[in-house]
């Protein structure tokens, strides 16, 4: 039996668009979802954010929603070179990743580099949120993203899922 890296559910799907407005429009008309929490200009910065392996500066706008317990994650690119400008020019917009969080995130990186998993882009959001995107690619799979929440991120979370 194979270890998973990361054994708990699947938490959170989402994409990488051109235009943010108009998906979540669509996934709203397809899922009925009431509402999306839209936050613009999210900044990655290098103090905090990798992409492959370097000092990463980007920005990109987020919306969240949910579908019962499944986040839904939308990431539209505005400035900068990240996983999210790669995966548009070789992709287009499309389904990017599935997030899980795993019990032990650090040893879930060490586990993924124990078993030769590239990790694309990976960073801190002020101490609220860690993250790592694995690169499935080789195995069909645009990338899983292994993600820490905190508790303060933890509350907004819950607060966009008791309106959505």
């Amino acid at each position: 039996m194979v270890d998973a890296l990361a054994p708990g559910p699947i938490t959170q799907i989402a994409w990488v668009v051109t235009d943010i407005a108009a998906t979540e429009q669509f996934l709203t008309a397809s899922f009925g979802v009431r509402k999306w929490a839209r936050l613009p200009d999210v900044h990655f910065g290098p103090e905090t954010c990798t992409y492959r392996g370097e000092p990463a500066d980007f920005t990109a706008h987020i919306a969240l929603s949910y579908h019962g317990e499944m986040q839904f994650e939308l990431i539209q690119p505005v400035r900068g070179v990240s996983i999210y400008t790669e995966f548009l020019e070789h992709s287009g917009p499309g389904l990017h990743h599935i997030c899980s969080e795993p019990a032990d995130f650090d040893a879930a990186i060490r586990a993924a580099a124990d078993r030769g998993i590239d990790i694309v882009q990976q960073g801190d959001m002020s101490g609220q949120m860690r993250f790592a995107y694995l690169d499935g690619a080789a195995s069909g799979v645009p990338f899983l993203e292994l993600a820490e929440i905190g508790p303060n991120m933890r509350t907004m979370f819950e607060q966009i899922k008791a309106q959505a």
